[in-house]
């Protein structure tokens, strides 16, 4: 995965049922391949995913390395046996997440400002928005 000529898959884009997966993937992949361009593997989402999952940032790295298919990975990722109540309740969380300390509020607003857009209040959208899905 080349990241410094396309961008990684939506945050909104699902694989094993979990939201955020298929683009840390992309940028776990890249990272590997030394092509991470201005993307950050192990961000504040790629974090939360971790967390969920019940891993790190080196574990997940080095499945990635090993595994290197969407469909191996999946193998993995539902050995964590996340129930599908569970899923919903991160995706949720996920897909709304939104900032709520005064600093964070300051970043999406010139976020927005720097895009030319108003429409939109979570990271997901921040990300697609950027980058030309929305």
């Amino acid at each position: 995965m080349d990241l410094t000529r396309e961008f990684p898959r939506s945050p909104f884009d699902v694989l094993a049922g979990i939201v955020m997966l298929p683009r840390t993937l992309d940028k776990c992949k890249a990272f590997h391949a030394g092509k991470l361009g201005e993307y950050h593997y192990g961000c504040p989402l790629d974090q939360d995913l971790f967390s969920f999952l019940g891993t790190n940032k080196d574990e997940f790295a080095e499945k990635v390395k090993k595994l290197k298919t969407d469909a191996k990975i999946t193998e993995w990722v539902e050995s964590f046996n996340k129930n599908q109540k569970e899923k919903d309740q991160f995706n949720n969380k996920m897909r709304h997440s939104m900032p709520h300390d005064e600093d964070s509020r300051k970043w999406m607003e010139s976020e927005k400002k720097k895009l030319g857009r108003k429409d939109y209040f979570s990271y997901f959208d921040n990300i697609d928005a950027d980058e030309k899905r929305f």
